[in-house]
């Protein structure tokens, strides 16, 4: 009687350990800040753009990917000689995800600051550049100057 009852609780805690609903609270519970900033940091500084923007589309719940394209109500994220849409993406995940572990695990600028916004930034300014690369050699030129501006009015008006 005894073994039977070790055998019918280590039956019932196999069959909790491996249901979806434990595991996904288990894989939410394990979050931590260092995973989150890893993770972030990673799809930022890692994932190439084509990967990135499938991510993008496909979402994931705990992260923000919410995204405006780049407050450009004048100009808009395209035009003759440019396409930032994609740039602008993943600038805005950059800012709203930062923003998002610095409410969540931060304590006064630990996630978002001064510097991990300059570095945000400049990563926009290489994707913008990378996309004129690829513009044909006589729209490339004014493509780079929309990127120099896009960059600077971020730098001025994009906070902290």
């Amino acid at each position: 009687m005894r073994n039977t009852l070790r055998l019918l609780v280590a039956v019932a805690i196999a069959a909790t350990a491996l249901s979806p609903v434990t595991a996904q609270a288990s894989s939410d519970s394990t979050r931590s800040a260092r995973m989150d900033h890893a993770n972030v940091m990673r799809i930022l500084y890692s994932t190439p753009m084509d990967r990135f923007v499938a991510m993008a589309r496909a979402g994931d719940p705990w992260l923000d990917w919410s995204t405006d394209f780049c407050s450009a109500p004048l100009v808009g994220t395209t035009g003759r000689s440019f396409d930032f849409h994609d740039a602008c993406r993943r600038h805005d995940f950059a800012y709203r995800n930062l923003r998002l572990l610095e409410t969540r695990y931060g304590s006064g600028g630990t996630y978002w600051n001064t510097s991990t916004r300059r570095r945000a930034d400049e990563l926009f300014l290489t994707d913008m550049k990378a996309h004129c690369a690829r513009r044909p050699w006589f729209e490339a030129p004014m493509c780079r100057g929309w990127a120099d501006t896009f960059y600077r009015a971020v730098r001025i008006f994009g906070g902290p």
